[in-house]
């Protein structure tokens, strides 16, 4: 989460390029993100050299030997984002402008690369100097306090704050999915190093990248040690799609700061006839967006026959089930509407997830989770592609807290539901006996078909209440008079004492 101080260091790099005459909102964002990346550029490239040393694995530095730009041969060394921040502010933007943007821009060998398809019609906007050395130096203030707090996602809270600036952000549905939740969400799901992922409105690639780092932490000897499992994990394992191409720039961009060097981004949207996936994916993650309705002629036409409505919401799951493999799983946020929605619509969605797959868990999160961005109550859906039934008991978890206050401020606290939600989840066994009182158990398939298949955890939970003693009308009438009593003592006191000055 960004705090105060960190705020006001992004507010003053903003005022920097607002008094520079940079005044549009999302190119002060991208320059941000190019120089943010440029800086990660550096950073990851000197990780993975001592990372490759640590394994004993072959690594070659972006950086190592001369570069290429427009014909010239320039020491790839300069290119540095430790090396030229110290340059004087001419030649700091002599160099930035000429050399390292080109650079950035045709870094990725692969020019059919998601990141060379986004990153081709980018352009260096920082009008002088000044504003260069000026930006440099505030963002090099911000990575020194970032770093020892310890907080590594940098671009994805930044994003988030100036993403926030610009009024059409909420409704457009373009904020972030907490990082604490998306690795949840992840951490769910455990992703196996033959899984094919996909994010049908990946934004700028959370869980993509929280899933490629999970698969580092715990999969590491499986991917990195097989030749057939790397390449996999660098070329055909991440998919994502959006309609939004800042958004897809900064997702490759994120994608390859992370070490993931060949990911599928691509421009879509996932929902209309343009999307041609069917039954490719062993695993979603995805917090797609709430916009309400669409027209019908822009929908595609098979998951309308599926569910005929125009909410994006419950189009969005009828889309994963399409894409899944069988036997594949997803884990998605939805509104908290798609659990209890009366319409013909919502009823359909949640049989078919309920009676033709195996729906696994619902986990209802605090209307704050998603705060000072939206307020509104959501809750994330585990299921399993089957295609032929399979659910037996559901799992319900009631989460109250996730760590930080669910105000606008979202200060962390101590309460933290996540660590018990990831253990009870994978223990569900453990869970059948669990009374409803409590914070999570399970519901038997019969009684949510019996109930429309209704997935709030309301309709379930039972709560328990405990009788309270009062005294008897007569002792609290005399304990009233009492007071009563002291309360007049008490005045005519204080008019002795006024009259007497």
């Amino acid at each position: 989460m960004i705090t105060g101080e960190l705020k006001s260091k992004v507010d003053g790099i903003w005022d920097i390029f607002w008094a520079g005459g940079l005044t549009n909102p999302l190119d002060v964002i991208e320059q941000i993100t190019y120089l943010m990346f440029i800086h990660d550029l550096d950073e990851a490239d000197t990780r993975r050299i001592k990372e490759s040393e640590m394994l004993g694995l072959p690594f070659k530095s972006i950086f190592s030997e001369d570069v290429e730009i427009g014909g010239i041969k320039v020491n790839g060394n300069q290119l540095k984002w430790s090396v030229f921040r110290d340059y004087p502010a001419e030649r700091m933007y002599s160099v930035v402008q000429e050399k390292v943007f080109p650079f950035i821009k045709n870094l990725h060998s692969d020019k059919d690369s998601a990141y060379a398809k986004y990153m081709g019609d980018a352009i260096f906007k920082v009008p002088t100097p000044l504003m260069l050395s000026k930006v440099v130096d505030r963002l090099d203030d911000i990575f020194d306090d970032i770093s020892k707090s310890g907080n590594t996602d940098v671009r994805g809270d930044v994003y988030e704050y100036l993403l926030n600036k610009i009024a059409q952000s909420g409704v457009n549905g373009q904020f972030r999915t907490p990082r604490h939740i998306i690795r949840m969400m992840v951490d769910l799901m455990e992703p196996e190093s033959n899984d094919i992922i996909c994010d049908p409105a990946c934004g700028t690639s959370g869980f993509l990248i929280s899933s490629g780092e999970y698969l580092k932490e715990n999969r590491k000897k499986e991917i990195f040690y097989d030749k057939k499992m790397k390449e996999h994990y660098m070329n055909h394992m991440f998919h994502g799609y959006d309609t939004d191409r800042t958004m897809l720039r900064i997702g490759a961009m994120n994608m390859m700061t992370h070490g993931i060097e060949n990911p599928s981004i691509e421009y879509r949207d996932s929902l209309s006839d343009q999307n041609p996936d069917r039954e490719m994916y062993t695993l979603i993650l995805a917090n797609p967006p709430f916009k309400g309705s669409l027209d019908y002629d822009i929908v595609s036409t098979d998951l309308l026959k599926v569910c005929k409505t125009k909410k994006t919401e419950l189009l969005f799951l009828v889309l994963f089930l399409r894409m899944l493999k069988t036997g594949g799983r997803c884990a998605c946020i939805v509104p908290d509407g798609v659990l209890f929605g009366s319409s013909k619509a919502h009823k359909t969605i949640r049989k078919e997830l309920v009676e033709e797959n195996r729906l696994e868990a619902v986990i209802s999160m605090p209307s704050g989770v998603f705060k000072p961005y939206a307020g509104v109550s959501t809750a994330v859906l585990i299921f399993t592609k089957t295609g032929a039934g399979g659910t037996d008991n559901v799992w319900f978890y009631d989460m109250k807290a996730d760590g930080y206050s669910l105000d606008d401020k979202r200060s962390e606290i101590s309460e933290n539901d996540i660590p018990d939600i990831i253990q009870r989840f994978h223990n569900r066994d453990a869970e059948k006996e669990r009374k409803r009182t409590e914070q999570s158990f399970m519901v038997p398939k019969q009684e949510i078909a019996d109930n429309d298949y209704d997935l709030s955890i309301n309709k379930y939970k039972e709560i328990e209440y405990v009788p309270v003693e009062y005294p008897p009308t007569e002792e609290i009438l005399g304990n009233i008079k009492e007071i009563e009593i002291e309360i007049q003592t008490e005045l005519k006191k204080l008019e002795l004492l006024l009259k007497e000055n």
